[in-house]
């Protein structure tokens, strides 16, 4: 069945309300490998007595599920990918509290009956104790099977600009396990993709894939110790694009372009097969 735009869009997706501590925080940062690379100091990550938030959790934090993949959206399920993600961090994740959240879509972009479709939507974080906007969460889904739609809505696409023409400044190699995934989704995101081989191979993978916001939390976690000195209360904004998915198992090399004191560009490679899987990489750094 052909989707249905103005459906789509009529079709609210679910207002969350999210109790979270130390163990979320935890989970999350372990879930993104904090704390298994050898001589990496990311104690603060991971242990409660002196724990930092990883910023990119506001990805995860008041997250309404794989709605994709309920009925009453029309979505192809099966053939949603990742995209383009964007946070902005209006003020530094605490280690506990009780946040809402606020989605809405924003603009389908139709490329084709045999090309797909971009869908772009936001999710807005709030402080449930003061009202205050702590994030905002832009992304976009390729519905792989959903071209031939039309185009509906009129909000913006995110901006991508290309990656400096010079090798970077530095980088940092990341080793991602082979059960990643399996941990990555008890964060919420249940997408089977990442865990069912036969659905893996229905959807055209040899096997499982790594959440794209998996990936993408390995690169904050690469431009924390590359551009913040390990503070992860400085990133305060990171934009990418997917370009290529992501094996459990597989070992990323997160690439920094350093462009002023507050940007960072960058990009993540996976080793093992030399393929860029998040390019145009844009950060934002506040001063210590």
């Amino acid at each position: 069945m052909a989707l249905d735009p103005k459906k789509l869009f009529a079709t609210p997706i679910h207002e969350v309300r999210q109790v979270y501590g130390a163990k979320d925080v935890i989970l999350y940062a372990l879930s993104i490998g904090a704390g298994a690379e050898p001589g990496l100091d990311e104690l603060s990550f991971v242990y409660e007595g002196q724990l930092q938030t990883l910023p990119s959790m506001a990805v995860v934090l008041g997250y309404p599920g794989f709605w994709q993949g309920e009925a009453e959206y029309g979505i192809d399920w099966r053939r949603v990918l990742h995209g383009e993600q964007s946070v902005e961090i209006h003020a530094p994740l605490a280690s506990a509290g009780v946040v809402q959240t606020r989605s809405a879509l924003d603009i389908l972009i139709d490329k084709g009956a045999d090309k797909g479709a971009l869908l772009y939507w936001t999710r807005r974080l709030y402080d449930e104790a003061t009202g205050s906007l702590l994030a905002t969460v832009r992304q976009s889904s390729f519905l792989r099977g959903d071209g031939g739609c039309g185009d509906w809505g009129d909000g913006p696409a995110l901006s991508m600009s290309p990656l400096p023409d010079r090798a970077p400044d530095d980088s940092l190699t990341l080793r991602t396990r082979t059960d990643q995934a399996l941990l990555y989704r008890l964060n919420g995101d249940m997408n089977p993709l990442h865990a069912d081989p036969a659905i893996a191979r229905s959807a055209g993978f040899d096997g499982p894939i790594l959440h794209g916001l998996c990936t993408y939390g390995f690169a904050a976690r690469g431009l924390i110790h590359l551009a913040c000195q390990g503070r992860a209360d400085r990133l305060r904004r990171l934009d990418v694009r997917f370009s290529s998915v992501v094996t459990p198992g597989e070992t990323l090399r997160i690439d920094v372009w350093h462009e002023a004191a507050s940007v960072a560009r960058f990009r993540c490679v996976a080793l093992d097969r030399d393929v860029v899987v998040l390019n145009n990489g844009y950060a934002e750094i506040v001063a210590p």
